[in-house]
């Protein structure tokens, strides 16, 4: 089971004179980063909210808004009588100058900010568990989207490191020729610039066990194929959070083919380790998404 960062939830609902709305977005990112716009009236639930999304969502680039809307009943508000004063006093002294009248300026300095303001109110218990169940719904919807998009991105993986796998065994197969055609290049050149009866066949024969110990990646593609074979057991696993286990194994898959390239000195095992380092790469942009 994989699950990509990438994703979004909506859920709604009336309860009482009040009409929650939940909104999640969820991107890829390294850490848990959230954004959290909540109402006045959440302030106090605000550290249990944050807990809650936490707890689902794991990991990613998370932006969540959440609106209430109070529906058919009066709301409380404040008027903020000392700046409604302050408001008038520069308005006075300004009509003074200008020789305008003010009587009528009350309903302008009740329209400008600040002056009228909810009054400071809080959800009950019982309205934050009727909440909580709305956040549990939004939660559950981005989930089942990262769940879909998870499972296309596994397919896709899957493709990539069998790709790998197959090149893998391709090298396998042209390893023993590329070995003696090195082994007879150098030798041939030996013949054509020092002569066969000037040098010494046994010390040759060490430096070339010797060379051909150093270039050798027999090694390096056994590695490769169990770093591949431990990635898909990784990806068939039950743990829900497994981007990073997945990035480290890819790291390991593309030392293993940088080695590789590094010591082939033959043009057909070089196609192949090009082949091998764009399924890589490949792969590396999607597990950047998964959580």
């Amino acid at each position: 089971m994989l699950k990509s960062m990438t994703g979004f939830g909506r859920a709604e609902q009336t309860v009482n004179d009040k009409t929650f709305l939940v909104e999640i977005k969820s991107l890829n990112g390294k850490q848990l980063e959230m954004q959290l716009k909540i109402p006045p009236l959440l302030k106090p639930y605000e550290f249990d909210i944050r807990n809650m999304l936490q707890e689902q969502l794991l990991r990613g680039s998370i932006d969540c808004m959440i609106t209430i809307k109070q529906n058919g009943t009066s709301r409380p508000v404040n008027i903020n009588t000392d700046l409604i004063r302050a408001y008038y006093i520069q308005i006075r002294e300004l009509a003074g100058e200008l020789d305008i009248d003010t009587n009528s300026v009350l309903s302008a300095l009740l329209r400008l900010p600040e002056v009228v303001t909810p009054a400071n109110d809080i959800l009950s218990k019982e309205e934050f568990e009727e909440f909580t169940k709305v956040l549990a719904g939004a939660l559950d919807e981005i989930n089942r989207h990262r769940l879909e998009e998870g499972a296309v991105m596994e397919q896709d993986l899957i493709k990539r490191i069998n790709n790998i796998h197959e090149q893998e065994k391709v090298i396998l197969e042209l390893e023993p020729e590329r070995m003696k055609r090195i082994r007879n290049e150098i030798v041939q050149l030996l013949d054509e610039h020092a002569g066969k009866d000037n040098y010494d066949g046994n010390r040759l024969e060490q430096e070339l066990i010797y060379y051909m110990e150093k270039i050798d990646i027999h090694e390096e593609q056994v590695r490769l194929k169990q770093h591949c074979e431990y990635f898909l057991t990784l990806l068939s696993g039950t743990d829900e959070s497994k981007g990073k286990k997945l990035s480290f194994v890819l790291q390991e898959i593309g030392r293993e083919i940088n080695t590789t390239g590094s010591k082939a000195y033959d043009a057909a095992i070089q196609q192949s380790v090009v082949v091998m380092k764009d399924e890589l790469e490949k792969a590396k942009e999607q597990v950047l998404n998964i959580l």
